[in-house]
């Protein structure tokens, strides 16, 4: 059995008055077409279609830079509605697949295994046409599916033109579909055009109906799935229900979320078992977070990566990877770049970029470490900077192991501090220190030796 696949991604969305390309906008970290291509691609036999129109070139682009040549693009140059939007993908999947998947890119909400579900539905029930639909008491501007006495779909019936009767009806349909691909592409030159001008897609239940072909409806047990995007409200709607869902899953896999409505977890994010996820905190991007850590309140990471048994509270941390043990808090900020290894600690407001702290380093608060590598078991006093920026160049600064430097101590760069060295409180090391030497002062010089 092979499927083909399109997702329908062309229009303007006038309604979310952006300057950015609806299918562009953002849910939980995710453009929304990345979301309804992610649901559908490992069912589609053949590279799926996304039919592009408004903004086609960015959307193609975001697409192309994960996918690559694994998706097909159809361009909708005149949105006239669904009907021809499929009618544009035509000529990509005509005779290539036995059926047609079609969903819409502003209904991100559909999961892998709802998909699952419909296409079994379709092969099982011997439908040419097999539609969407979920109940419940907000229609959202859905049509109503309206069934006979025995149960059977015999119409979608449009909101704008539908009866007061009609009105009632509390299942509407979702717009997404699965065709018999012959069946399709023989009965899209069917469609009549509207008063307005539009092809729509509904229209192939009629004409099923009227051929005496079987089609039905797959109602979606949970009616959050059925949740479109038209503007922000909308945008802010998918939002929570997937933050929950998200949530709730992780909850199930064996992580505490003191206050999950106060987090936001992202798609991508990983996080192990027996991690306690504190109020007010946000994983996103790619971050992994690893078992029994406790992350929290009010800490923000962004792809991001730590051990096991890690404790950061009050901070923020972006492109950033933390070994095992890891404390770092409260308000700290790593930035692109740092590295913190083995039982690493990072005392309050301690900053780090473009830097590796090996192993049992201890960072006291206020310090700044940029363009640095830092040796095992390094003590770094409250307020040390290293001065890393010229004005011009970036410069590196080395401390061997077992280092000592005191509070205060300005390390300007480039510059290399030797093992076992000491700097004293206050210090401006200018010059290279060599092992086992004390350095104090301004400039910084060793100690001088008593004979």
């Amino acid at each position: 059995m092979t499927i083909a696949s399109i997702i329908l991604a062309a229009g303007m969305g006038t309604r979310m008055k952006s300057r950015t390309p609806k299918m562009l906008h953002k849910l939980l970290g995710k453009p929304l077409v990345l979301h309804s291509l992610s649901s559908v691609i490992k069912f589609s036999t053949i590279p799926p279609v996304i039919v592009v129109g408004h903004g086609s070139e960015e959307v193609t682009q975001v697409v192309r830079d994960i996918y690559g040549e694994d998706v097909q693009f159809a361009l909708q140059a005149e949105q006239l509605g669904t009907g021809h939007a499929v009618m544009s993908a035509e000529p990509l999947l005509a005779g290539k697949s036995d059926l047609v998947l079609v969903t819409l890119a502003d209904m991100p909400m559909l999961r892998e295994e709802t998909i699952a579900a419909i296409l079994k539905f379709h092969q099982e029930s011997g439908n040419v046409l097999t539609m969407t639909s979920v109940v419940g008491d907000v229609p959202r501007g859905f049509g109503r599916v309206t069934r006979d006495e025995e149960g059977k779909v015999i119409a979608i019936v449009e909101e704008a033109v539908a009866t007061p009767e009609q009105l009632k009806v509390r299942e509407y349909n979702i717009s997404v579909y699965c065709f018999e691909a012959d069946w399709l592409w023989e009965n899209l030159k069917n469609i009549k055009t509207s008063p307005k001008g539009e092809y729509y897609l509904t229209d192939l239940v009629g004409i099923a109906v009227q051929q005496n072909r079987k089609l039905d409806s797959f109602v979606l047990q949970d009616p959050t799935e059925g949740l479109g995007i038209n503007d922000r409200t909308d945008l802010a709607d998918c939002e929570l229900a997937m933050r929950k869902r998200v949530i709730r899953q992780w909850m199930l896999e064996g992580v505490t979320f003191l206050d999950p409505e106060s987090c936001t977890v992202e798609s991508d994010v990983s996080i192990g078992q027996d991690t306690i996820i504190l109020p007010n905190t946000h994983l996103r991007g790619s971050t992994r977070i690893g078992e029994n850590c406790r992350i929290g309140p009010d800490t923000t990471l962004t792809d991001t990566t730590t051990g096991d048994d890690c404790m950061v509270t009050y901070s923020v941390a972006e492109n950033a990877i933390l070994g095992n043990h890891v404390s770092m808090g409260p308000f700290c900020h790593l930035r692109k770049g740092a590295v913190l290894g083995d039982r690493v600690h990072l005392g309050n407001f301690g900053e780090v970029k473009d830097s590796v702290l090996a192993e049992d380093v201890r960072m006291g608060h206020f310090s700044y470490i940029g363009n640095a590598k830092i040796g095992k078991n390094v003590n770094i006093g409250a307020g040390t900077i290293t001065c890393n920026y010229d004005g011009k160049t970036k410069h590196s600064t080395e401390i061997g192991e077992n280092t000592f430097i005191g509070s205060d101590t300005m390390l300007v760069a480039p510059i290399k501090i030797g093992k076992n060295a000491k700097t004293g409180a206050g210090a401006v090391v200018t010059r290279d220190v060599p092992d086992d030497t004390l350095v104090y002062g301004v400039p910084a010089h060793p100690k001088e030796r008593k004979e």
